[in-house]
């Protein structure tokens, strides 16, 4: 593994979301000296915490999985997860809804979940997820160590054991078909293919290597943590902080002072000069770069996610058809994909996720609310050039009433504080294209292929962050803060006592 060279004693890492937190603390633990920059006033980035009139509303990321990886970066600086925030495993993971007016409940207990998909299906379809869950077992071992917390200097870093592995088990066939080898009905084959939408490819396009994804919402299982998602971002930088960790809120970096291959320090916003002999950069991929200086040299154009449109809202009442996630699906599925990431259109038939926090902790709203989160995929800016400005309200009214028709009657008379968040807003936030969900995990964009973390031109700037490996999605992004750190400190033994980190108990039966 190449890695930086020459002294790496002062490290800056530039952005305080979870990849930059998670690399702080493997330095950290390392013995380096730290110092965080964060423009916002507190952490977190795309997973962090905002206030709407008495409510407090996770801005971004509102689905936990594999905390453990979080615990491994606390366990750098002889903390855990544990000490830092009150986890609680939901069950069911997801509720799903479909246009038939059939409901399902997503279990990550092997036997609850095979009993659910009796009731559901039937016993043929409830022996293929149990064939299925198998299978997504097989492909998460295969590529959890060689593929998804890996550093790669070249494609030929694919070829290990482990590959052969990965081909054997059809990782590279595309995710659909693979799914269906062991379901049938097409319904409980959307609950272990849809998520490939996270990694910015749908379901029939994507590697079935993506399938890990489902095991990590429906095996593995799916977290929330008391005070919403950007409460572990929070705890985080306590840590950091407790462990020598310089963090400076309300401080943006405007460029990187170079002499020859070799940042010396990042300047900020107010004319300050931060000396360093590292940096790591966690903004938004384009963002990184032009702090740089540089280009990405590709033979091919950067390929960006699908975006979101998101409606926060606190309403004075709930409805029975609502869990803490609830995926509201239509009916067209192929068709929808084909809208949202071919032709640039909004979903004709919309497939919703609802998450509705206070089912799980109440307090996060007014006494007597509740608060709910309603995403729904669209295209980026640059697939589907939308006047945002202008359809943004009049498609809220749609996604509002598309949900009226199917369950949450009378929904919009039950809002008293709402925000509307939409492609333009993430636009003019920094990021790319319009979308909080950054390259598209194209073959052509995956592992080896995708943009590494290494600056081609500069020796000593790291990247991390959803635009790097491993990709998109809160267990990717906080193990890109550790490859980050590994480019730094290399196989070094951490200065703090390392403790077995405890993974949450999960059944791959």
């Amino acid at each position: 593994m190449r890695t930086v060279p020459g002294k790496t004693d002062d490290v800056v890492v530039i952005g305080a979301g979870l990849a930059g937190l998670s690399a702080a603390l493997h330095l950290l633990g390392a013995g380096r000296n730290v110092t965080v920059l964060e423009s916002a006033d507190t952490p977190g980035g795309r997973a962090g915490l905002s206030t709407m009139d008495g409510y407090t509303v996770d801005s971004g990321a509102t689905v936990l999985t594999m905390p453990e990886f979080v615990d491994e970066a606390l366990a750098a600086v002889g903390s855990s997860l544990a000490e830092r925030v009150r986890l609680r495993q939901l069950h069911p993971a997801y509720r799903a809804h479909f246009a038939d007016g059939s409901s399902i409940d997503v279990h990550t207990d092997a036997d609850a979940m095979e009993a659910e998909v009796r009731r559901f299906a039937g016993p043929t379809e409830a022996a293929g997820y149990r064939s299925l869950r198998r299978w997504l077992t097989k492909l998460y071992k295969a590529q959890r160590n060689s593929f998804i917390d890996a550093n790669f200097d070249s494609p030929l870093g694919l070829v290990t054991p482990a590959l052969a592995k990965l081909v054997a088990l059809g990782g590279f066939g595309r995710l659909s078909p693979a799914v269906a080898r062991h379901l049938n009905d097409e319904r409980v084959r959307r609950l272990f293919s849809f998520q490939s939408l996270y990694a910015g490819v749908p379901p029939a396009r994507a590697l079935a290597a993506y399938a890990v994804i489902a095991y990590m919402d429906t095996v593995a299982g799916v977290y929330f943590p008391r005070g919403g998602v950007g409460a572990v971002a929070a705890g985080m930088a306590s840590a950091a902080g407790e462990s020598g960790a310089r963090i400076r809120y309300g401080t943006t970096a405007a460029w990187l002072e170079r002499i020859g291959t070799r940042v010396t320090a990042v300047r900020t916003t107010s004319g300050e000069r931060i000396p360093c002999d590292a940096v790591v950069c966690t903004a938004d991929l384009q963002a990184s770069y032009r702090l740089l200086g540089v280009a990405p040299r590709r033979p091919l154009a950067l390929r960006w996610s699908p975006s979101a449109v998101v409606l926060h809202a606190g309403v004075r009442r709930s409805w029975p058809v609502l869990d803490h996630h609830t995926i509201f699906f239509g009916q067209r599925w192929d068709r929808t994909f084909d809208e949202i990431t071919r032709r640039g259109e909004l979903m004709s038939d919309p497939s919703l996720l609802v998450t509705r926090p206070t089912a799980t902790e109440p307090s996060l709203a007014p006494p007597g609310r509740e608060l709910i989160s309603v995403l729904a995929p669209c295209p980026n800016t640059l697939t589907g050039p939308i006047d945002w400005r202008r359809i943004g309200p009049v498609y809220r009214d749609e996604l509002l009433s598309t949900l009226d028709a199917r369950g949450l009657s009378g929904v919009d008379g039950e809002i008293e504080v709402q925000r509307l968040v939409t492609p333009a807003d993430w636009e003019e936030a920094g990021l790319a294209a319009g979308t909080p969900f950054s390259l598209a995990h194209t073959f052509g964009q995956t592992g080896p292929f995708r943009p590494r973390n290494l600056v081609p031109g500069v020796d000593n700037v790291v990247l991390a962050g959803c635009g790097t490996t491993p990709g998109v999605g809160i267990p990717p992004v906080v193990l890109s803060g550790k490859l980050a750190a590994q480019r730094i400190v290399g196989a070094e033994r951490r200065r703090a006592v390392r403790r077995q980190v405890e993974t949450p108990a999960s059944t791959t039966s």
